[in-house]
């Protein structure tokens, strides 16, 4: 068992594999007990109420607390500010406590402003206007569907206390991300969603030139990458890598409890 923790706001610790990831595979992982903010007017996990995203942004860190369950990314994963892992996420499974609340939650009978223990299951969207900030828009999995581009919507909310159980496979240009355990809505269960990345555009999900879809290319560079650094050009290639833990050395106190990792390769 691996218990994470960031006594401070700058402290990050990720785990990684040592070499990329093959075009099959599956990674599983248990996580438990969540302690990483509440999503409550105050503190929201952090012990001075002082605490900035600073070099990076003079903007206070209380409004958002987190961590990842389980993400795959477009390059080697280290410790970052926020505004870098933003732009190199292909899919994630992650949790955000933000206060007031700037995202919506399924109850499962509607969707509200609710940033309390919220789990999100995300592609990100290779299609949309990339933000200096965030990088590319959300495509949300909640209320048992792909919510439009851009809507930040979360399946549910994560219980203190409980454990659960999360995996990120990919077959092919599909990948299926799914966690399973307690929630404070839809109660024991377990939420699947699978996306063709190729038909999708999902961000930077060809692992080779090849596997690029015409209609995906953006030679476009962000503003907050600057020239010389196109978005999607044409013959790229971007390798999956997987990733948990709490990444930002600009946000993000508290700790959380990793166990039983596992990845599964197919034999051709």
């Amino acid at each position: 068992m691996l218990r994470i923790s960031s006594p401070h706001h700058t402290d990050a610790t990720v785990i990684r594999p040592a070499t990329p990831l093959p075009s099959r595979y599956r990674v599983s992982l248990r996580v438990g007990y969540a302690n990483f903010g509440d999503g409550k007017p105050g503190l929201n996990g952090y012990s001075l109420g002082t605490e900035t995203a600073e070099p990076w942004s003079t903007a206070s860190s209380l409004g958002q607390n987190g961590f990842y369950w389980l993400t795959i990314l477009d390059t080697q994963p280290r410790p970052h500010n926020n505004t870098y892992i933003h732009h190199h996420r292909k899919v994630v499974i992650d949790s955000d406590n933000n206060t007031p609340p700037w995202m919506e939650m399924f109850d499962g009978h509607g969707f509200s402003l609710d940033g309390e223990h919220p789990v999100m299951m995300i592609a990100l969207d290779g299609k949309g206007q990339d933000t200096d900030c965030c990088g590319k828009p959300f495509l949300s999995w909640s209320d048992e569907k792909w919510q439009p581009s851009g809507d930040i919507r979360a399946v549910d909310a994560y219980l203190p206390g409980q454990w659960y159980t999360v995996s990120i496979e990919r077959d092919g240009p599909k990948y299926t991300l799914q966690i399973s355990g307690m929630f404070k809505y839809g109660g024991a269960r377990t939420y699947t969603a699978s996306i063709d990345a190729r038909q999708n555009c999902v961000f930077h999900y060809n692992q080779t030139g090849d596997e690029l879809d015409p209609g995906c290319v953006d030679p476009s560079s962000p503003a907050s990458l600057g020239p010389g650094y196109p978005e999607w050009p044409a013959g790229s290639a971007y390798p999956d890598w997987f990733m948990f833990g709490d990444p930002h050395t600009n946000y993000y106190q508290g700790d959380v409890l990793y166990d039983d990792v596992k990845l599964e390769v197919w034999k051709d």
